[in-house]
């Protein structure tokens, strides 16, 4: 153990140095008297000497030490005005992190910690970071739940999609009642949720269908010129019309999105795509596809999800001269082509496949998309196929009425 070190009185040291100087006994015996170091006495010593005048002279003291003190005030002045105003500035500017949405705040904070922060001197603790946007550390590390990644919710997603398959003019309500009838336990809200996940809902009028974003521009419904007497859409020539829509497909373990685009008059799938996402670049991709291998329509009709209305997929038609149709709010019969083809390529190829993976699924119904446009028989175009009669229009430029 150290041994404490013995602290001296100025009184003391005073002592001992006037006994010195008295001259009587030598530093060493002063020194072995009082129990200290020669060093330190003589230390004293010379201490006492040089400091001596000033006992003489306390005006020049005062003075040295009044300017000193002027001088620190002066400093701790600026120093506060300094500090003032750093605390100003970042009292606003934490009050403005504050504001900032929690994605922001996540992406602009440095997470450098341990050996990587002491190296940056000038880069905030983690803490403090944290204190500065004002979030926890719980918002940071938290990971959203995926909706619809389990197994039961996909055998729900699954059990929805051949109900509405089956009846495409059930709304949320019978569906919920359907799947309680075949043993699910599930909730209203749930069902009505996981349909605006898969991207469906009722063929009829109804108060609200398709969810879209406000501030995309909304373009009329321009095949209302085109119905008989009926109230069907009748389409006389091939590329006059192109429809499009995007569809749920259910695999083994997950499930997949397929669009496509579809000449009205004729029947044929002009372009198709599968993707794990339902987003803008699902159906520029598809419309990209369709108007290089095929001459542009005169108009392409959608719905209004917000992949249609975004300003991606609307710039590629305008840019092409392509007037855009989209189906009425509450009307998604007036897209009924296509879905109509959604019912037969589910019925026909897709639940009885049983597909595991997307690639799985993308090869079959590839082979489907084949045999669908060059081999199946169509009664709306006098039982030809959709390749036939699409290669005949534009061959002989004769066009085939759609059967009313």
């Amino acid at each position: 153990m150290s041994k404490k070190r013995t602290r001296y009185s100025a009184e003391f040291k005073s002592k001992l140095v006037l006994e010195l100087l008295e001259g009587g006994e030598t530093l060493n015996q002063v020194a072995s008297k009082y129990e200290i170091l020669p060093k330190n006495l003589m230390n004293w010593k010379k201490q006492f000497l040089e400091n001596m005048s000033l006992a003489f002279d306390k005006s020049s003291v005062v003075k040295e030490y009044k300017e000193k003190i002027s001088e620190l005030e002066n400093e701790g002045d600026e120093l506060a005005k300094k500090l003032g105003k750093v605390i100003i500035e970042r009292d606003w500017a934490v009050g403005k992190l504050g504001s900032l949405d929690l994605s922001i705040k996540k992406a602009i904070l440095d997470r450098k910690e341990g050996n990587q922060a002491i190296e940056i001197k000038n880069i905030p603790s983690f803490n403090n970071q944290l204190n500065m946007l004002n979030i926890s550390k719980t918002a940071v590390y938290y990971q959203a739940k995926p909706k619809f990644s389990t197994n039961s919710d996909f055998k729900l997603l699954d059990a929805i999609d051949i109900i509405y398959t089956e009846f495409p003019y059930y709304g949320h309500r019978r569906i919920w009642k359907q799947l309680l009838r075949d043993g699910f336990t599930v909730g209203r809200k749930l069902v009505k949720s996981a349909m605006n996940f898969m991207g469906i809902k009722a063929i009829y009028p109804k108060p609200k269908t398709t969810i879209a974003i406000k501030e995309h521009k909304k373009y009329p419904y321009l095949l209302g010129q085109f119905k008989n007497d009926k109230n069907q859409v009748v389409i006389g020539k091939a590329n006059q019309v192109w429809t499009t829509d995007i569809t749920y497909i259910k695999l083994q373990h997950g499930f997949a999105y397929l669009a496509a685009i579809m000449d009205w008059h004729t029947k044929k799938v002009l372009s198709w795509k599968l993707s794990n996402t339902m987003d803008v670049t699902l159906t520029t991709s598809v419309l990209k596809d369709a108007l290089l291998r095929y001459p542009k329509p005169q108009i392409m009709n959608t719905d209004q999800g917000s992949q249609y209305t975004a300003n991606e997929h609307v710039n590629i038609l305008v840019k092409n001269n392509i007037s855009i149709s989209m189906d009425a709010k509450g009307r998604s019969i007036d897209n009924i082509c296509i879905e109509r083809f959604w019912r037969s390529i589910k019925y026909e190829d897709i639940y009885i496949q049983g597909y595991n993976t997307i690639n799985e699924a993308r090869k079959g119904i590839g082979q489907y998309m084949d045999k669908y446009n060059k081999k199946r028989l169509h009664s709306a175009i006098d039982y030809f196929t959709p390749h036939e009669a699409y290669s005949k229009a534009m061959n002989d430029d004769v066009f085939y009425q759609e059967a009313a």
